[in-house]
């Protein structure tokens, strides 16, 4: 919903309440947090273990837990009124888990935002949306995802991400994620200001490959 030109997240319904794990190091003592959004099917567990293949020293990794392990039932390219409320419910989760970082004194410019599958869906659209309330993140990482919405959509989101980086990687043959949604979603970010780096990878599988996790941890480390 978007009100006075941004958008409001509420952490109601579906996945209110849910645990958020936490790894890396211990959120009162970081610089940056990563926020890391699981795919459908799986859990908070599996995006602890992305954290580790990404940790550097003063990075706390947050990874919150959808209800019934899936954030929202019918495919992102689907009619958005399809995937409510549970979809407003699962980006709500993302901006309190967020809030709990710049809650902690975590700066805006040292949130990462990103995810996996579902979880890199609710990632980049989490992004957008948030442009208007908080500005640039310090990055966005959409490992097999993009914006959520049904072919013709159209991505224009009030705000600025005005120097904010995002690598999206994906196969360019993905069978849940078209490469032209990705190009959709790198269009769009970048439109709003962001340092987009795409790579669709030939012939991948629907993964994450090492290319990508090097990719992904110069953006941690800048």
């Amino acid at each position: 919903m978007i009100n006075g030109g941004t958008y409001e997240f509420s952490d109601q319904g579906v996945h209110a309440g849910q645990g958020v794990l936490q790894g890396g190091t211990p959120l009162e003592e970081a610089s940056v947090v990563l926020v890391l959004a699981h795919g459908r099917g799986a859990s908070a567990d599996d995006m602890i273990g992305l954290g580790r293949a990404l940790y550097e020293p003063g990075v706390a990794v947050l990874a919150p837990q959808a209800s019934g392990s899936v954030w929202y039932p019918e495919r992102f390219l689907a009619p958005i009124e399809r995937n409510e409320p549970w979809l407003s419910s699962a980006l709500g989760r993302i901006d309190a888990v967020v809030r709990q970082a710049l809650d902690a004194g975590i700066p805006t410019s040292g949130i990462i935002v990103g995810g996996f599958s579902q979880g890199a869906c609710l990632a980049t659209e989490y992004a957008a949306r948030q442009a208007g309330l908080r500005g640039p993140l310090g990055g966005v990482l959409g490992f097999s995802g993009g914006l959520i919405g049904p072919p013709g959509t159209d991505f224009t989101y009030p705000g600025s991400l005005e120097g904010m980086p995002v690598f999206l990687g994906c196969s360019d043959v993905d069978q849940h994620i078209p490469k032209e949604r990705v190009q959709e979603t790198a269009n769009a970010l970048g439109a709003l200001g962001a340092e987009v780096e795409m790579v669709l990878y030939p012939g991948m599988g629907h993964t994450i490959n090492d290319d990508e996790l090097e990719r992904a941890r110069k953006i941690v480390r800048r």
